[in-house]
């Protein structure tokens, strides 16, 4: 016992250094399911006890895993992300590229202990991001329009900006929970989510300005940042009967430490909290083979004005109004709406080896048309995600977990940001720029995990 505990504390150790890491940009910036049979089931589960997620998804759905156990997996992810614009004319503003960062390794970590025949609690390891991009810059000549927003010389990116062109934002979420299954078949649990995230931007040298900027200096090139939160997820699941059973789940607004490096660039001076989400769903097991799994769930991506304020409040900067320019107390942002998204899975039991599952995970597009400009930074427009699943029962006490994700491209079109920039300077009677952009990407994901009892 005391070995299995010396390796499993390893294990969490080396899933606290890694885990902070990109990962997927898939129902928005958070990830389409958390534990690997979930996210062969297109990330549903919340009404399903399989594997030690519950930090992640639904603690109260914990007291019903049948022993102790501990899960790590890893995920080999790959987002192909391209932006491009057309039509600034005279400007000379058009131009396209390819974010170069397209793999990454996302690992995953989850232990529980079976207290009792009613209590168990554990922790998860895991992580959000995706708002990762890696554009290589000069796509815009030196002699464009660029240079009457940035006094250095070019060539610029398609923000304006000298050199690489991109953002990286790393979050990880150490959530340790507690379930308990008040009477027989109805369990309620509890997970505070301890967070932390890094973040740093590069090639935004035309926002850096007194014009745009509550905080020159502090907009872009500042290396990485970080920055400390705690929320809270809440969990309830209830057996209904031999076949049916549902769940509910919350998780609360996290509200971060402030990202001080780029108090000019994030609205309330850097604030940049993590959305709230509410989920529910159903699980139907018709016999011992069989389980068909399905959950609704909405995010709130309202929660936090970084995310979702509207980008075009940055033209309220030239009026006067500091509170719209990026780091103003109502300052721009990425213009991400809320989403809802629904998530159906199904398992069928092979045999006592064998287990294969499938899923499908559809989201709202957190992006509209009128946000493009800034989201080329952070395009995560994915709505599709198709998956399968396997598990291999290597013993009584061990298996192993496979599953692939394919999200096919999805992109958005819309009317440029800087259009504005440009024709509030152009002389009397020019014609006025009207430069479009759009922003797409397509992902793949294949991941492993290894669980064992104890």
């Amino acid at each position: 016992m005391k070995r299995n505990r010396i390796t499993m504390l390893s294990l969490a150790l080396a899933g606290l250094a890694a885990a902070a890491q990109p990962a997927q940009a898939t129902d928005g910036y958070f990830a389409h399911g958390y534990g690997m049979k979930s996210l062969g089931m297109g990330g549903s589960g919340v009404a399903l006890a399989q594997e030690p997620f519950g930090g992640a998804l639904n603690p109260g759905a914990m007291s019903f895993l049948d022993s102790s156990m501990w899960e790590a997996g890893i995920s080999w992810f790959s987002p192909r992300r391209d932006a491009s614009r057309t039509g600034s004319g005279p400007a000379g503003l058009d131009g396209s590229s390819t974010s170069g960062s397209e793999n990454f390794f996302i690992p995953e970590f989850a232990v529980n202990w079976r207290y009792s025949p009613t209590v168990s609690f554990g922790v998860s390891v895991y992580g959000n991001g995706g708002m990762n991009t890696d554009y290589a810059g000069g796509e815009v000549s030196a002699a464009s329009a660029c240079a009457s927003f940035n006094p250095n010389p070019g060539p610029y990116n398609l923000h304006c900006g000298n050199g690489k062109l991109g953002v990286n934002l790393m979050q990880l979420m150490i959530a340790p929970y507690v379930s308990w299954q008040f009477t027989p078949g109805h369990s309620v649990g509890i997970a505070p989510i301890i967070t932390y995230q890094r973040f740093k931007a590069e090639g935004l040298q035309a926002f850096d300005n007194p014009f745009l900027s509550t905080s020159p200096g502090n907009v872009t090139n500042r290396g990485y940042d970080d920055a400390w939160g705690v929320g809270v997820r809440l969990g309830y699941m209830g057996k209904i009967n031999q076949y049916l059973a549902v769940g509910v789940a919350y998780a609360s607004k996290v509200d971060m430490d402030e990202f001080g490096k780029y108090a000019g660039l994030f609205a309330e001076s850097g604030g940049f909290d993590i959305p709230s989400s509410f989920v529910v769903g159903a699980t139907l097991t018709p016999d011992d083979r069989w389980t068909i799994a399905l959950d609704f769930e909405r995010i709130f991506y309202d929660d936090a004005n970084s995310v979702h304020n509207r980008s075009s409040l940055i033209l309220n900067c030239f009026g006067g109004d500091a509170s719209a320019c990026l780091g103003g107390s109502n300052g721009a942002g990425f213009g991400w709406q809320d989403v809802d998204v629904w998530k159906v899975g199904v398992q069928y039991r092979l045999n006592d080896a064998w287990t294969l599952r499938a899923g499908y995970n559809h989201s709202d597009n957190p992006i509209e048309s009128q946000d493009v400009t800034f989201n080329i930074l952070a395009p995560g427009v994915m709505k599709s995600h198709y998956t399968l699943g396997t598990t291999w029962q290597i013993d009584k006490v061990s298996e192993l977990t496979g599953a692939f994700m394919y999200a096919p491209r999805e992109e958005v079109t819309g009317a440029s940001l800087f259009n504005g920039f440009v024709n509030g300077q152009l002389p009397q009677g020019a014609p006025p720029m009207n430069a479009s952009e759009t922003i797409g990407m397509r992902q793949y994901e294949l991941g492993i995990a290894y669980q064992r009892r104890f």
